[in-house]
């Protein structure tokens, strides 16, 4: 797996960023990884970690996913998330995204999941259009 570069300030990869994630995201060219363990501190109602981080982790999967596969910078435009079961602070996770296809050579279609160790699938992309 190729490690990613990482940017100065991005909320979820961020070296700078005093209140960021700084997550590390690798690749097989194909396939986009990050590992992801939430503190207590991104809790959001009893003891579950917040969708909104949880979403922003997989948006940030994927748009890595798109970089990478089209060595074009990508936005999210559009984004679903399913939620199956809690994400727990203290535990180790592993966001995964891929892109699935190319609409008008400028929208990216793409799915990303979050599975604990297990590879028990906590949540997962509906939709995403970046």
């Amino acid at each position: 797996m190729l490690k990613l570069p990482h940017t100065k300030s991005c909320f979820v990869c961020g070296l700078n960023n005093p209140i960021g994630l700084k997550l590390d995201l690798e690749t097989d060219g194909r396939i986009v990884r990050a590992r992801f363990a939430p503190r207590p501190e991104h809790v959001g109602f009893k003891e579950t970690v917040h969708g909104g981080l949880i979403s922003t982790v997989l948006d940030e999967t994927m748009v890595w996913a798109v970089g990478v596969r089209t060595k074009r910078f990508a936005y999210c435009a559009e984004l679903g998330v399913r939620f199956f079961k809690p994400v727990l602070p203290n535990q180790e996770f592993v966001a995964v995204a891929e892109l699935v296809a190319i609409r008008r050579g400028k929208l990216f279609e793409t799915r990303a999941e979050l599975r604990n160790s297990r590879e028990e699938v906590h949540a997962e992309t509906c939709w995403a259009r970046c």
